[in-house]
């Protein structure tokens, strides 16, 4: 089956994890390793300054200032209380990546297009993360938000892991894993992360696959062979 020819995510996120993303994942395994062996009691936080230093590397400071600021919007919001108040705050900062003056702003900080998409992306995962976090805040009881702390926020959106694609995982799992403390042991660790890499490797290639092979791109761009097929072929 031929590769759909309007794909172009397949070989942009080739090209990005080659040349730098597996590398920073690589980086952030070594930290998480060596901070659980050394200071495990601040592992939240040397995972944090890792995700933001990768931030600034590939986004540059102005890239990374836009999730910053993002970031401590939402928590702003939050304060308030109210999810409908956090869920107009992120449809609100989702929509100024479509304001074109400021696409024309963002496009001029960087050297290529692929730069350019890459912030886009990023910027639209984070908002789901502050997203996330917002709600969870609004839910809780008073005595709950101690553990929803700004600091505490910054560590889940500048996760590495999870920075450009995501999958979503909830505050509250989030930090109930950072704060489990665990004996170390190679072997346990040498499985986990074992099998972390297969999971991973295994939903990443069947979301592009599917993306690759099944031609979705090539449909959002031409409506007629949606118009010309049967109700019983798109049910």
């Amino acid at each position: 089956m031929p590769q759909d020819p309007m794909d172009f995510e397949w070989s942009y996120w080739i090209e990005w994890g080659r040349e730098r993303i597996l590398w920073l994942l690589a980086g952030h395994l070594l930290v998480s390793q060596m901070s659980r062996l050394l200071v495990e009691k601040y592992k939240p936080w040397c995972l944090m300054l890792y995700g933001m230093a990768a931030c600034w590397l590939l986004l540059g400071i102005k890239g990374f200032a836009v999730i910053l600021l993002h970031a401590a919007i939402s928590f702003a919001v939050a304060q308030f209380q109210l999810s409908l108040l956090t869920w107009l705050c992120s449809l609100i900062l989702l929509s100024t990546l479509r304001i074109p003056a400021v696409e024309e702003t963002k496009r001029k900080w960087y050297d290529t297009e692929n730069e350019y998409y890459l912030l886009l992306f990023t910027v639209s995962v984070r908002c789901l993360f502050c997203t996330s976090f917002s709600l969870e805040y609004c839910w809780h009881a008073p005595a709950q938000k101690s553990s929803h702390s700004f600091p505490w926020m910054l560590a889940y959106v500048f996760y590495y892991p999870t920075f450009h694609n995501g999958p979503l995982v909830n505050f509250d799992e989030f930090s109930k894993q950072m704060r489990r403390q665990e004996a170390f042991s190679v072997k346990t660790n040498l499985s986990i992360l074992i099998v972390g890499i297969i999971r991973i490797f295994f939903w990443w290639c069947l979301a592009e696959l599917m993306i690759h092979l099944m031609y979705i791109h090539a449909l959002y761009s031409s409506a007629l062979p949606l118009e010309s097929a049967s109700y019983w072929a798109l049910g």
